[in-house]
C-alpha cells in the first residue's frame, strides 16, 4: 500500500486527514486549506515535527514571476531552517510535514489567507492569486541531531580556519591578537574615547572582504551604493558574533582589522555568491561615534 493512500493520522500525525476530492490539475487539499501535489513520493517514513531542522530546495512564484529560487541565491545548496508551527490554517508549515526526506512536491497557498496575517503584499498582487512553493526536502534531523551535528562541524571548521588564518598572517607579515573564542584583531589606530556598551548605539565604517582578497561590501566605496555611515546596536545579534566581539573592543576613533572565523561570521550558509560557505571575513572597520 503507498503511504499516501492512508490517512495520515495512522502514520502518527494527529488528526491530519487528507480531503479526497482531487482537483483537475492534480492538487488535492487539506482540511485546513492547503493545496498540494505530491510530485516524487520516496521510500521513507521519516516524517518531520515542528523543532526538526529541514533542508530543503525552494522556489517560490505567484503565476509567472520567481520570487525566491534557493538555488541560485544559496548557491545550489538547500536552505536549512528549524520547522515552525502553521502561521494560519493552510500554512506552507503544515505541507512540509507530508513529506519525507526525497520528496518533492509543489504547495498552493492563497494570498489573501498571508495578507491575513499582516504581510504586505506587492502592488501587482491580487488577493485571489495563489503562493506557488516548489520543494525538494532533502533532510530531516531533530534537533539534539542537528545541535551535534552543528558542534562536530564547527569544531572541524575552527581548526581549518585557525589554519588558514595563521597560513595568511605568514604570508602577510602580521601578528595580531586573539581573543578567547578564535577572533584576531589588529588595532590600527588606537581612539581616544570610551569604549561601546552592550546595547549601544555604534556607528561605523568598514570594508569587507573575504580572506582571497574579495571585497563584497563596503559604505566607503559608492560601487555598492551605500556611503551613508552604518549604525548597529552591540551586543543585540543585529550583526554577525564577530562584529559584536570585534566592536566591542574598540574605543570611539578606532581603526582596526578584523579578522573573523567562519563559525563567528555565517558559517556553513552562505548569504550570496559573494561569500561562499565556510568563509572567513576580514574587515577594515572605524568606529566613529557611540551612543
Amino acid at each position: 500500500m503507498n503511504k499516501r493512500s492512508i490517512p495520515i493520522a495512522l502514520l502518527g500525525m494527529s488528526f491530519l486527514y487528507l480531503s479526497a476530492c482531487n482537483s483537475g490539475d492534480g492538487f488535492k487539499t487539506t482540511k485546513d486549506g492547503l493545496e498540494y501535489r505530491i510530485v516524487k513520493d520516496s521510500a521513507s517514513d521519516q516524517r518531520p515535527v515542528v523543532g526538526d531542522l529541514l533542508e530543503m530546495h525552494i522556489t517560490t512564484r505567484v503565476g509567472d514571476s520567481v520570487l525566491f529560487d534557493s538555488r541560485k541565491l544559496n548557491n545550489d545548496q538547500p536552505l536549512k531552517f528549524p520547522l515552525a508551527e502553521p502561521a494560519f490554517r493552510g500554512d506552507i508549515s503544515e505541507g512540509f510535514t507530508l513529506l519525507t526526506p526525497g520528496d518533492s512536491a509543489v504547495f498552493r497557498v492563497s494570498l489573501d489567507s498571508v495578507r491575513k496575517t499582516g504581510a504586505q503584499l506587492l502592488p501587482w498582487m491580487k488577493p485571489t492569486d495563489k503562493f506557488q512553493y516548489e520543494v525538494v526536502l532533502v533532510s530531516v534531523k531533530s534537533q539534539e541531531t542537528a545541535r551535534q551535528e552543528m558542534e562536530t562541524q564547527a569544531s572541524r571548521q575552527k581548526e581549518t580556519d585557525e589554519q588558514l588564518l595563521q597560513e595568511y598572517f605568514a604570508q602577510n607579515k602580521l601578528n595580531p591578537s586573539k581573543t578567547a573564542s578564535g577572533l584576531y584583531y589588529q588595532i590600527e589606530k588606537e581612539g581616544n574615547g570610551s569604549i561601546a556598551q552592550q546595547g549601544q548605539q555604534v556607528t561605523v565604517n568598514y570594508t569587507g572582504r573575504t580572506l582571497d582578497g574579495n571585497v563584497f561590501d563596503s559604505n566607503q566605496d559608492p560601487k555598492f551604493k551605500h556611503v551613508e555611515p552604518f549604525t548597529f546596536p552591540l551586543g543585540q545579534g543585529a550583526v554577525i558574533p564577530g562584529w559584536d566581539e570585534g566592536v566591542a573592543l574598540l574605543k570611539k576613533g578606532s581603526k582596526a582589522k578584523l579578522f573573523i572565523p567562519s563559525p563567528l561570521a555565517y558559517g556553513p550558509q552562505s548569504p550570496g555568491p559573494e561569500i561562499p560557505a565556510n568563509s572567513i571575513l576580514v574587515f577594515d572597520v572605524e568606529v566613529t561615534d557611540i551612543k
